[in-house]
């Protein structure tokens, strides 16, 4: 169990490294039988480490300064038996691109292979906490990934890992989708 904490902390750390997320967005689980591993609520991806990760139950049950998303990432798992993964992401490309409220259809060919479609929530701020752990895990039970729009990403998968491959992927299409907008090949 050490080491899927430790994974957590270094996928959610790379999502902090790499542009995807800034200090302190985002959040992450991981799934190990009935537990689920959620990274605290307001903390900062530069200092988090295993022992700071909260263990929360399957069944909902909250572990103490769990994550605002906490319930959300149960949800998934309940709804996704095969979801080991969750990670949640702010990526700029995806949300800006995907503010029209517009499914995003990947014009490149990795996006295309990984995700034709990828459906675009539209959720009112102030419902937010109400509303997303049901229909974000509703889609993620069909999907490898959606965006609420104006919010950001949330990916589920078999491995961290693969939830990591999703993130990235999708950011990486929608930076080349707007690279080519600029250049005027799309």
């Amino acid at each position: 169990m050490e080491n899927l904490k430790a994974d957590l902390v270094r996928h959610y750390r790379w999502l902090r490294q790499y542009g995807i997320n800034d200090s302190h967005s985002g959040n992450a689980s991981v799934r190990d039988g009935d537990t689920v591993w959620v990274t605290p609520t307001g903390c900062c991806a530069d200092l988090l480490e295993p022992d700071h990760l909260v263990r929360c139950h399957i069944d909902g049950t909250l572990g103490e300064r769990a994550s605002l998303d906490a319930p959300l990432h149960i949800q998934v798992y309940q709804r996704n038996p095969k979801a080991r993964a969750v990670l949640h992401s702010h990526g700029a490309h995806t949300v800006a691109l995907t503010l029209n409220g517009q499914d995003y259809l990947p014009p490149d060919f990795e996006g295309q292979l990984y995700f034709p479609r990828v459906p675009v929530i539209t959720i009112p701020y102030s419902h937010y906490v109400a509303e997303a752990p049901h229909k974000v895990a509703e889609v993620l039970a069909e999907y490898p990934i959606t965006v609420v729009r104006g919010h950001g990403v949330y990916a589920c998968a078999e491995t961290l890992n693969l939830a990591y491959k999703w993130t990235c992927s999708l950011e990486l299409s929608a930076q080349t989708t707007h690279i080519a907008r600029l250049a005027g090949t799309l």
